[in-house]
């Protein structure tokens, strides 16, 4: 039980909950599942999973505002469930700190393959940024942007001297970046590179994402190239 992944599954409907807990358990996780969003926060304080996987639609506390709570204590991976592709759900879940997100009715492969694909990334939050390209000054591990600095070792970054907290998928986003300044990367690689996409992905998560990293280390420093991606001022 120690060695296993746990994971808190949040949803209200019945079937689907005790369903999906019983393929997720086949396949080796320890699954903790509440009907609501107040149990399941209350089950994410006791237990401390190593994933969170939340409905949209769950009473007492939707699933995005119980995503938020989730953020405001901990970076665990948060993958956001929604009964149907609706751009609202998937911006607001991911908005509120999500990782990734997948639609109902799902199958049980894909989900757990997505489970995995997530985890992987948080075991290895280094990413592929192994050296300063030119337009970065690196002292011992630590690229300098400006008043951006990214300590690849340490994986920490400062804005202005002063810590930014981010999230692994976040941090993994801004490696990428850094190893190659000045270079547009479109959302399609980002989704292979970040998030571990080997087929397609929706490139709103990349979006969202990095919105969310330009208001943690400056709107101006991650540049939208329209019709091909984004890349880092060097």
């Amino acid at each position: 039980m120690a060695d296993q992944t746990h994971v808190l599954f949040v949803e209200d409907d019945d079937v689907i909950r005790e369903a999906t807990q019983l393929a997720l358990e086949r396949d080796g996780f320890a699954v903790t599942a509440m009907p609501d969003g107040l149990s399941g926060l209350e089950a994410f304080r006791a237990d401390r999973p190593d994933i969170a996987l939340l409905d949209v639609m769950v009473p007492g506390l939707d699933g995005v505002s119980l995503c938020r709570r989730i953020r405001d204590e901990s970076t665990v991976p948060v993958i956001m469930l929604s009964a149907r592709a609706d751009s609202i759900d998937v911006v607001l879940g991911l908005e509120a700190g999500a990782d990734d997100y997948v639609t109902k009715p799902f199958d049980g492969a894909v989900l757990v393959a997505r489970i995995r694909a997530v985890l992987r990334r948080f075991g290895h939050a280094s990413g592929g940024a192994q050296a300063a390209e030119p337009g970065a000054a690196a002292t011992g591990g630590v690229l300098t942007f400006g008043e951006l600095e990214i300590d690849t070792e340490g994986m920490e970054v400062r804005r202005a001297g002063r810590p930014v907290a981010l999230t692994p998928t976040e941090m993994r986003l801004l490696l990428e970046f850094s190893s190659a300044p000045g270079t547009v990367l479109s959302r399609d690689k980002l989704l292979e590179r970040v998030w571990d996409y080997g087929w397609g992905g929706d490139t709103r998560v990349v979006d969202v994402h990095v919105q969310r990293l330009r208001t943690k280390i400056g709107q101006d420093r991650i540049e939208t190239v329209r019709g091909f991606g984004y890349k880092l001022k060097a």
